[in-house]
Order: C-alpha cells, then structure tokens, then sequence
C-alpha cells in the first residue's frame, strides 16, 4: 500500500475518472440552493439529484467530483474514528451510460491498480452485495463481476461462506445494502459496499474464521456503488427506471486513514496541520485531552468552511448551527484570548490551498466573523458558567433560561453542568430540549432523501417565481443585492439576500407589484447551455461562480430575469398565480430573508 497525501490522493481519484471520459465538476456550496430537504450539502450525490432524477447535464452524462458536505445530525459523536462535521466526499455518477459492470471494475482498478489507483491489497477488501427481497431479486450480476476481478488477480472468491472456506462476497439485505428514499417516492435501487482490512489492532475480529463483522472496526467501509435500477411510487411498488444511473461515493477522510495508517481522520494531514496550531495557544490540560482537541479541531475546520460559503453565526437555520460549532469549540479551549483566530484559519486554507484556493481569498474575512463571535460569547461565558455553578441543580426551565439569557445552548449547557458535577432534572430537560432542540438534528439528520422536495407543479412555480423576485429586488433596492440561498417547498418559497437594512413598507409592495406584472405578462421561459464567461458577457447572473464546471444552464425568463441555474421552471409566467410576499426579517448581518406564497 502507498501512503498518498490528502492532496495525491483526491487527485489520482478525479484523474483516474477524468481519463475514463468523466467530466471533473468543482464542489458545490455547502449551502444547498432550492433544496429545503437540509441546510446543508450533506452528500456528493445532493447537487446531482435533478440530473439523476432526468435533467440532462450540460457537461455529459459522465461526472466526478470532490464534493464538501457537512452534517451535524451526529455532533455529540464527533472526535470519534469516523464522526465528522465537514467533510469531503469523492464521487464518480453515470447519467444513464454505464451500468454495473463499468462501475465495479473501475472501483476495483483504482483501489488496487499502483500506478494510478490507491495500489491497496486486493487480498484485505470484502464486498457486500443486494440478497434480494420480495421487490427486487439477489444481485447476481453483480456478485459474478466481483468474482471476475478477484480471480483476475488470482484470488479464489466465495460468496456467503466462512472466512476460512474463502468467503469474500457477503449478501445483506435492503437495510444495509439498498440505496432509496425510505416510506417515499422516487429513484432507487441496490448497492454494493467495498470494505477493507485495517489489520490486528483495529477491531477484536481476527479474519481468520467464521463471518465478517463489518461493524467491528476492523473493516472499514471505504466506498459504496448505488445502481438506481428503479423508481418507488407512492404505492409501494418498484418500477423499473428507463434509464439506469450510477452514484458512487467514497469518504475522503475515510480512506485518507486507510492511506496514511492511521486509526482516526484527526492524525491524517487533512487535520495535523490545524491540530498543531490549535496546541500551542490551548492549556496543556486540554493538549493532552485527545477527544477535546479532535472536537475543537472538527468544529474549527467545519465554521471556516461554512464561513467560506456565506454561513454567518447567528440565532437561525445554518447560522445557528455555525454559532454552535464555534461556541463548542471555545467552551473546550479554555483559552481567553482571540490570538489562536487567525493562524487556525490560515492552517485550514492551507490544508485546501490547491482543491479549495477561495479559503485562502477570505482568511481575514472569516476570522474578523469567527472572532466577532467568539468575543460576544466570551462577554457572556463567564456569567453563564456563575449561573450552573451558583444553582447546584437544572430545571429544564432553568436550561432555556440560560440560552436565552447568556446565550449557552441547550446541549452546552448539559455538557458543561455535568464537567462540574450540576445535576439536571433530565425528564423536564429532555422535555425542553425536544421543544427548542437544535436545527442541526430537525433540518438536517437524516432527512436528505432526494434532494429537492419533488418536481410537483407546485415547487416548478415557487422555483420559477425566486428568480422574478430575485430581478425584483435588484430594480428597487439597487444592483448590490445577490442571492445567498433559497428554500422552496409546494407550499412556500424563502429567498435570502444581500441588504444592509429591513426593507420599507413600500418597498415590499413595489417588490411584490413587479413580480405580479411580470406573471401577468406571461413571460416565455426559455433555456441555453453555454460557458459561464459566455452566460456572465450576456448578462445572465450567477454568484456561485466557484462551482459551475465548463458549461452551464442559463434561464432567460422573457428578458427580464436571466440567471445560471439548473431546473426546473414553468414554460411561461402566467400559470404561476398571484405572489404575495407574508415576511421580510434579518437572517444574519447583512442578510435579509423574503418569504412568499404563490395563490
């Protein structure tokens, strides 16, 4: 095995799919536009799902990417072998081309090939396969293409034997190896997982005889290949799908441990170089605190990223989410100063100078935010700390007083009540804490399951009217104004914006009065694909100019919107209905929010 950098290693990955005709898209937001399923990008599949779902891509139908996700669902168990908040996700995606036995033969070419590929032993990889249910049968053709590859090198494979009789390929069923929105409509379809073997030392499991653990430590999923074969309908049943997709996803940091032998992603160099700043501004009580020092590290690493996409702190949504990391992150520090801010931001643009070169762009942006925060939670911790230690024990009601008050989360609050052995009334807490709990559990574990909400008439209107809104708001407030996110379900559309200050009350009607104008019109919605230098000379906006590949979407709606985006849009403004606009408030500093419904 070869020990590749963080750097060689995404880079021999999007090389090797690049010279297998893929087209190399770069990473999308981490804020996710027109997808109110989460508030973050949480997979590398989430940017392709109108593609995977139908659209035709403008750049083929071959794709790879390194994609940045953050999810948040697990943050208690961050610090962990494999719990990360931001994380990377490479991924390799046919749009009805290949099929199976591509897929597979590519995944083992380039985990075991030396010259271009990981070069790992093809003797320590496992494979589980679809068993078959009552909706679909056993994944036969793809258990026959494994055995071909191992035996293409000389390995004599079983399938569903003990270890000691040579078994290597294991049939599970649906829960662990079945890809599909669960109780839902929409693309599905079996997968097969790639494990590999970290050796003694790694779990208790001793490989030698009877069947794997694949829950045991020692073998480490390392890469999962979905064939979207059907689609499930709202009845239950499963239809075949006219064209069949390929979605691959390997964790980066996950094999990064494999490639570097390491036991967690915190001692590979996606992480070093940061922790090694972190030591020297922190006490040595907390250097010697392993657990402590890879969450400080996590949640550092996640705000700076999040930051780079436009994520501020503050009480809501994503911001929320990025003041809980970064306040986290400072309970555990027990450092006083602001000094560390700058050099750990400089250490993670460094850890992406070449995939990521935008981190580097906004250092001193991102730490003016970061220190900014850290300095009002800092006015605040002390008398937060006073309070738990003054009242020896917690009411649920006590807790939220607390976040209300000085600003400690509900979960800080816990944690740190039980680091100085204050009891807590945990019926009552637990009580108050389902009611205010975190939006990192309710919006975004768990509940990606296709992207966007649906295609419904519905969302295709909402969709259509962000983009009127959006040219809107540029004629009344001024040309300053850009998107920083949408959020569209059947029932309403949320639009956040650039804007210094609340918008008037006639300003919201002459928004509103534009958007109706231009509906009544019933304004042709017309599409072209061209290059994002092209679509920006012809005057088609788009502020996500970091993650648009070679070709893009643009939308033309009767010449007055003209954006780059994907779809879908109504054909023609007049089956859109009446807008209305019910709110405008403050999402972040310098950020507005407009929420809308169509009638």
């Amino acid at each position: 095995m070869q020990h590749l950098s963080s750097s060689e290693t995404r880079t021999r990955f999007l090389n090797f799919f690049r010279e297998h005709g893929h087209t190399v898209v770069p990473s999308a937001s981490l804020v996710p536009e027109n997808d109110p399923t989460v508030l973050f990008t949480t997979a590398g599949m989430q940017p392709l799902v109108p593609y995977l779902m139908g659209e035709p891509h403008p750049l083929g139908r071959r794709i790879a990417s390194a994609q940045k996700c953050v999810r948040t669902g697990d943050i208690e168990e961050v610090g962990d072998n494999r719990h990360l908040t931001f994380f990377e996700m490479l991924g390799n995606w046919s749009l009805g081309d290949y099929f199976k036995n591509q897929s597979i033969r590519w995944s083992f070419e380039f985990l075991t090939n030396k010259d271009h590929g990981l070069g790992l032993d093809p003797e320590r990889l496992y494979i589980t396969v679809f068993a078959g249910d009552a909706n679909a049968p056993k994944d036969e053709e793809s258990i026959g293409i494994w055995k071909e590859e191992f035996a293409g090198v000389g390995i004599d494979v079983q399938v569903d034997r003990p270890l000691a009789e040579g078994g290597r390929i294991f049939c599970l069923p649906a829960e662990s190896n079945w890809w599909g929105p669960a109780g839902q409509s929409g693309p599905c379809g079996p997968d097969t997982e790639i494990f590999y073997d970290r050796g003694e030392g790694h779990g208790a499991q001793t490989l030698s005889d009877g069947f794997p653990d694949f829950d045991s430590g020692r073998l480490v999923e390392i890469w999962n290949n979905v064939f979207m074969m059907f689609n499930k309908t709202e009845d239950g049943s499963f239809i075949p799908l006219e064209h069949n997709n390929v979605d691959t996803g390997m964790g980066f940091e996950r094999i990064l441990c494999v490639l570097q032998d390491v036991a967690t992603p915190f001692e590979t160099d996606a992480f070093l170089p940061l922790i090694e700043v972190l030591r020297t501004f922190v006490p040595e009580a907390v250097q010697q605190d392993t657990l402590s020092m890879n969450i400080i590290a996590d949640h550092l690493r996640a705000a700076v990223m999040l930051g780079v996409d436009g994520v501020r702190p503050s009480n809501k949504d994503r911001g929320y989410v990025h003041r809980r990391l970064i306040r986290r992150a400072v309970l555990k520090m027990q450092v006083e100063s602001t000094d560390w801010i700058h050099p750990a931001v400089e250490a993670v643009a460094g850890i992406y100078a070449e995939q990521y070169p935008e981190v580097g762009a906004v250092v001193a942006e991102i730490s003016q935010s970061i220190e900014e925060e850290v300095r009002k939670f800092q006015k605040t911790l002390g008398r937060g700390k006073q309070e738990i230690a003054k009242r020896g024990h917690l009411t649920g009601k006590d807790a939220f007083d607390l976040y209300q008050s000085y600003g400690f989360p509900l979960e800080l609050t816990r944690e740190y009540a039980a680091s100085q052995g204050v009891t807590i009334d945990e019926q009552e807490f637990e009580a108050e804490f389902r009611k205010h709990q975190d939006l990192s559990r309710t919006a975004s574990a768990g509940q990606f399951s296709s992207g966007l909400a649906d295609h419904s008439e519905q969302t295709v209107k909402y969709h259509t009217a962000t983009h009127l809104l959006h040219q809107a708001l540029r004629d009344v407030l001024g040309h300053t104004v850009q998107q920083r996110g949408s959020n569209i379900t059947p029932e309403r559309l949320r639009f956040d914006f650039s804007y210094p200050e609340k918008m008037t009350p006639e300003q919201i009607q002459q928004v509103e009065s534009i958007v109706n104008e231009k509906i009544k019109a019933d304004l042709p919605v017309g599409t072209t694909e061209m290059s994002p230098d092209e679509a920006h000379t012809l005057g088609f906006l788009g502020f996500f100019g970091h993650k648009y590949g070679d070709i893009v979407s643009t939308y033309d709606i009767g010449g007055y919107s003209r954006e780059i985006c994907t779809g879908p849009h109504v054909e023609h403004t007049g089956v859109m209905g009446e807008f209305k606009i019910q709110k405008e408030e403050a999402v972040s500093a310098g950020v507005r929010r407009i929420k809308a419904v169509l009638s």
